[in-house]
């Protein structure tokens, strides 16, 4: 009732309205059964005895039960078309609050909490939770006609009355028992459906991995495991409304047959008038299809309170980036300073036990859903935990204007620092500042308005170019060229059959993985960003391209036009070299910094990894190079011979 009562609150007219027209159907409805009896007293029974009647009798009788219908359909359809505009309504509603509370979590809360998970608590979680607004209304109709009903059941006959609602305890029992015996399995079925959302959305995203990898069967036959579970838990959902169905729909058709056995007792003794039996019987027969609907509302309320709990989990959820009401002002490139900086991330732990840790703790486990996590139907994810440390007391400045490069090897931490830098989290301890201002201190969107992120892994909508370039920017085409020009990507853009307009297709399919991160490095750069942070983002492109686009940024830096400081993550010598200072960490730690020569002369470590990568960029380029034909190799590749290979491929 309490989760009833939220969709109540939220649409009260809507609901008004619904209940008022199902107020009239059931009003019309103890109408019918009036007006039978009436007809049944004054029309048909005199017609018998005479064997004769008159047209305006038929009529009078026509006519009172024709006006009847209308009302009652009046009620009927106000009734559906109310209810099925709130239920969409709250659907919609709650769509949207969970999505924007995604958009709002920081991603160390998104790293605990699958995909599948996600798009389960989005999707089936809310329409399960106002599933039951359907044939609410008619519900709350029904108890207005069973007052209705009962009043003038009572005042036409007592003793039938009593018989008949010798049917009402009966449901209501009914009901208690279905509920004790569906809300586990319900609570199971949720639960399943999320599994089975998050192994599809695992598969279609590794599907590279499964395909050149020869993995087809092995995981048809895990995402077959997660069906079959979900298919058995349906199927015992369908065993219980099975046996509760039949049993609602008897109940009341018992009840009539009890009724007329009664009254045809009482007609014989005189007790009761032939038109009395059949208003009481017609009623009592209109009321048990009426009764159903108490049922429905009963049948969707385990469903409904699972599907609210997970939503609410995901609602309630904390964990958000506060905010302050400061501002980062100005039109140069932004002074950047990361002051003894520490980071963890939670991890999961597996349970000591495994049998502890089974599907249907969901719906067994207590306390509060939105702190324990039953709610997003996976409690052993949440409950067990430790933190991971990544980053340790990582300190450095960028004056405006210059550029720092990251150098490290893998898990030393690079991208989780990048991260830190354009505030996709926050730091356990330390801060980061832009322009002497911490960015928790930053008003919301102020960071997003300074600084600009381009990731390793290269994300593209299923838009034309322009729109994955701006991304509801309002600007002109001409800055959106500027930036392609900057990312050196204005080239095969405008040898793409409608230019801007063409359609990149789902994740960017129809580009190279050089094209996309071009694309992707325009979207950041057409903003204009005072902080640009590049983390290993031109990691697809051709070297002689990333110096290109490199020195781009570097001119814009040193013009003093649309500068930006630059923080890049980098293993190539030559995109090492054009950095101002570079940052070596190892481990989550600040090992050293300086210039790039002065490092190579005085850290081992640094000196390695760098040869390293240049070592191994090298052999793949003779690889590379022994698989083309001999004049290719003499060649030298220039920028447009770049871009007419790649249109060519």
């Amino acid at each position: 009732m309490r989760v009833l009562w939220v969709a109540v609150r939220a649409e009260p007219r809507v609901f008004a309205l619904s209940v008022i027209a199902s107020g009239l159907y059931a009003a019309m409805t103890v109408g019918t059964a009036r007006v039978l009896g009436w007809a049944t007293e004054e029309v048909i029974l005199p017609a018998f005895e005479s064997g004769d009647t008159t047209a305006g009798a038929l009529a009078s009788a026509a006519t009172a039960i024709l006006a009847v219908a209308l009302f009652k359909a009046l009620g009927v359809a106000g009734r559906r078309f109310f209810a099925g505009l709130m239920q969409y309504r709250m659907q919609a509603r709650y769509r949207r609050a969970v999505t924007r509370q995604y958009l709002r979590l920081p991603l160390a809360w998104h790293h605990r909490h699958p995909t599948g998970q996600l798009l389960s608590n989005a999707n089936a979680d809310v329409e399960a939770s106002w599933a039951p607004i359907a044939p609410l209304p008619m519900a709350v109709g029904v108890v207005f006609m069973l007052l209705i009903a009962a009043v003038s059941i009572v005042l036409t006959d007592v003793t039938v009355a009593v018989v008949g609602f010798l049917v009402f305890p009966a449901i209501a029992l009914l009901n208690v028992l279905y509920q004790r015996r569906l809300a586990p399995v319900a609570t199971r079925a949720q639960q399943l459906r999320a599994e089975v959302s998050e192994v599809a959305h695992e598969s279609f995203e590794g599907g590279l991995v499964v395909k050149t990898l020869g993995r087809e069967r092995s995981e048809t036959e895990r995402f077959a495991g997660a069906a079959d579970a979900l298919r058995d838990a349906n199927i015992a959902v369908g065993r219980v409304r099975g046996l509760f169905d039949p049993v609602l729909e008897a109940l009341p058709n018992l009840g009539v047959l009890a009724v007329l056995w009664v009254g045809s007792v009482r007609l014989q003794g005189g007790a009761m008038t032939a038109g009395d039996l059949v208003n009481v019987a017609y009623l009592f027969t209109l009321l048990a299809f009426p009764i159903r609907a108490l049922g429905w509302v009963l049948a969707e309320v385990p469903r409904s309170v699972v599907g609210w709990r997970r939503v609410r989990g995901v609602l309630d959820a904390g964990g958000s980036l506060p905010y302050g009401d400061g501002a980062l002002d100005g039109d140069k490139a932004a002074e950047l300073e990361v002051r003894e900086v520490r980071f963890a991330y939670e991890a999961p732990v597996a349970p000591a036990d495994a049998n502890d840790s089974t599907g249907d703790s969901a719906g067994d486990a207590g306390g509060a859903p939105a702190e324990r996590g039953d709610d997003l139907g996976a409690p052993e994810r949440a409950a067990a935990t430790e933190q991971v440390r990544v980053l340790h007391d990582v300190s450095f400045a960028a004056a405006p204007g210059r550029t720092i490069a990251i150098v490290g090897p893998t898990g030393s931490g690079k991208s989780t620092l990048t991260s830190l830098l354009v505030r996709l989290v926050d730091p356990a301890d330390g801060s980061v500042l832009l322009d002497g201002v911490d960015v928790r201190d930053v008003r919301q969107g102020g960071v997003a308005e300074t600084a600009a992120l381009v990731p390793q892994q290269t994300f593209l909508f299923d838009d034309d170019v322009r729109g994955n370039v701006t991304l509801g920017l309002d600007v002109p085409d001409e800055r959106v060229w500027e930036a392609l020009r900057l990312a050196q990507a204005d080239g095969f853009v405008a040898a793409l059959p409608d230019g801007l307009h063409t359609e990149v297709g789902e994740r960017g399919a129809t580009l190279s993985g050089g094209q996309r991160q071009r694309l992707a490095l325009a979207r950041a750069l057409v903003r204009r960003p005072r902080l640009l942070v590049l983390d290993d983002a031109t990691s697809s492109v051709d070297p002689q391209v990333e110096a290109r686009i490199l020195e781009g940024i570097r001119d814009t830096q040193e013009s003093g036009e649309n500068g930006a400081t630059v923080v890049v993550v980098a293993y190539r010598k030559a995109t090492i070299s054009l950095a101002d200072e570079v940052v070596y960490m190892e481990r989550g730690r600040v090992l050293d910094r300086g210039a790039h020569t002065e490092l190579l002369e005085r850290s081992e470590g640094y000196r390695n990894l760098v040869n390293a990568y240049e070592r191994a960029e090298a052999e793949q380029e003779a690889l590379e190079g022994d698989e083309e034909p001999a004049t290719e190799k003499a060649r030298t590749v220039t920028g447009e011979d770049e871009e007419q290979g790649a249109l060519a491929q």
